[in-house]
């Protein structure tokens, strides 16, 4: 029998429980993906703990993106048995298999293999809708990246590299900062070593960042406006070190605006943004420009592990769950 990762009762990830089910019969119109790999996001973590702002009803299965084969359709077009594909979903990815609509696949690239796939979209697409469709960059801007060693950190320094614009990249280790450079960082900081504001003021001669892409919040939100450009563009992408407070002085004296991201409810008020940006990426994927940075693979059985990779920040780039 397929097994998922369920969550009976809200907490920390040791509170949640692998469990067996009996697979559904098909509707018209769906199919069924046998899943190989899931890909972990910090919102995962959150939602088992009750404190995202999705909160789907008891019981649920975390995991927002998988990858693996269709093994079963019914009347559903555009889809064959066979095809190896990305499942797009809100949550319910920590499983053997999905049931899904084909709006829900994406064809996995065939660059990728299945824990590539399963950790690109997410990560990748934060990134898109951050630096392209919130942020504007431009190529010769400076970019800040918060938290490059994470993964949608890690994205943001490969598109915003991609894009042509100068790549500062802050994170806690030299290990992650090597790879963000292997990723197209042109700047490295570790933030534990000298206060980044300062850094990014000797980097850019005092004049800042032009585009702050900021996953971590708290302080280093705060901070970010010390040392940015006139205006600047300051991206909300998470808050995965508390919620940060906006000095709005700060803000006018540099002409900046402050732009939440949330790439997922931008699609789902606006379709075609998402088509156009599933195509860029995934002709990206297949061209070799874009990679998820996958640090830990571990099987499905050990996703409490694999969600404090996440809480304790030990992970490079993604985390995935394999499956089979």
């Amino acid at each position: 029998m397929p097994r998922a990762v369920v969550c009976r009762e809200l907490g920390p990830p040791e509170s949640l429980r692998l469990e067996t089910f009996a697979a559904v019969p098909l509707a018209p119109g769906q199919v069924r993906v046998a899943i190989r790999a899931a890909g972990l996001n910090f919102p995962d973590v959150l939602m088992a703990a009750g404190e995202y702002q999705l909160k789907p009803p008891l019981p649920f299965t975390p995991g927002m993106e998988a990858a693996g084969d269709v093994v079963e359709v019914n009347e559903a077009t555009g889809v064959t048995v066979g095809d190896k594909v990305i499942v797009k979903m809100r949550h319910g990815a920590y499983s053997d298999e999905a049931v899904a609509s084909p709006s829900q696949l994406v064809k996995l690239p065939s660059t990728f293999d299945y824990a590539e796939g399963a950790t690109f979209l997410a990560g990748h697409g934060t990134a898109y809708h951050a630096l392209i469709d919130r942020g504007r960059l431009q190529p010769g801007e400076v970019l800040l990246v918060h938290g490059a060693g994470g993964g949608v950190g890690l994205a943001a320094v490969e598109i915003g590299k991609m894009l042509g614009a100068i790549v500062i990249a802050t994170a806690s280790s030299d290990e992650k900062l090597e790879i963000a450079k292997a990723r197209g960082a042109d700047h490295l900081i570790r933030y534990d070593r000298e206060p980044f504001r300062d850094a990014v003021k000797r980097i850019t001669d005092g004049q800042g960042a032009d585009v702050v892409f900021d996953p971590v919040g708290g302080e280093v939100f705060e901070n970010s406006m010390r040392c940015i450009n006139w205006g600047a563009r300051l991206l909300v992408i998470g808050f995965t070190g508390g919620i940060g407070l906006a000095k709005t002085n700060l803000l006018m004296i540099k002409g900046a605006s402050v732009l939440g991201v949330r790439a997922g409810e931008a699609v789902r008020r606006n379709p075609a943004l998402g088509e156009v940006r599933i195509k860029a990426l995934t002709e990206w994927a297949e061209a070799g420009k874009v990679r998820p940075n996958v640090s830990h693979r571990l099987p499905l059985e050990d996703y409490a592990k694999a969600m404090r990779l996440l809480i304790d920040r030990k992970a490079i780039g993604r985390v995935a769950l394999t499956m089979g």
